[in-house]
């Protein structure tokens, strides 16, 4: 196993682990570091009340770190510290889960299958085809048709994607352990 050494901003060095704020400081956060320095903490703590702090699953001893090398004040790290660790985080990561983007999911599927007769060209055609018909969480329904073959495959697919999902479940290393 190698271990990689990143030296922070601050001079210190990280062992083999990326900051809360990405591989590189953004822009904004540059921005913000010397008026930050003349903030009081009064004003500072108004401001994270008003603020929704998003951070992913951090270690405390880390987030402190990255501030220190973000070269955010001492007196700041404690507020900033119980904004992301405290008891606002369950409503922090309740409003994650509420406003990421995502796409439409599926509500409800009807589907039938319908048989051509005959066609303006063709007296007797008796092809068969499935008429889906989907309806999707943010309201919208699509319809679509495929022939009995593209029906199968799909339904081989689905099929066979489930069963590998059922078979990744049982391996332990994808289990969650507390």
């Amino acid at each position: 196993m190698s271990i990689v050494q990143v030296r922070g901003a601050g001079g210190t060095v990280g062992l083999d682990r990326t900051a809360f704020y990405g591989a590189r400081v953004p822009q904004n956060i540059h921005r913000m570091i010397k008026p930050l320095a003349k903030l009081d903490k009064g004003t500072f703590r108004k401001i994270l009340k008003g603020k929704h702090l998003c951070f992913p699953s951090i270690y405390f001893q880390n987030f402190i770190q990255d501030l220190q090398e973000l070269q955010i004040p001492a007196e700041f790290h404690e507020d900033l510290a119980s904004c992301v660790f405290g008891s606002t985080r369950a409503s922090i990561d309740e409003q994650l889960e509420n406003d990421r983007p995502r796409l439409p999911s599926l509500d409800h599927l009807d589907w039938r299958v319908d048989v051509t007769i005959s066609t303006g060209v063709l007296n007797r055609v008796l092809a068969r085809g499935v008429t889906m018909d989907m309806t999707l969480s943010d309201g919208s329904i699509r319809n679509f048709e495929m022939s009995v073959a593209k029906f199968q495959d799909l339904r081989f697919h689905v099929a066979s994607v489930l069963n590998e999902m059922e078979r990744l479940e049982k391996r332990s290393i994808l289990k969650i352990k507390d």
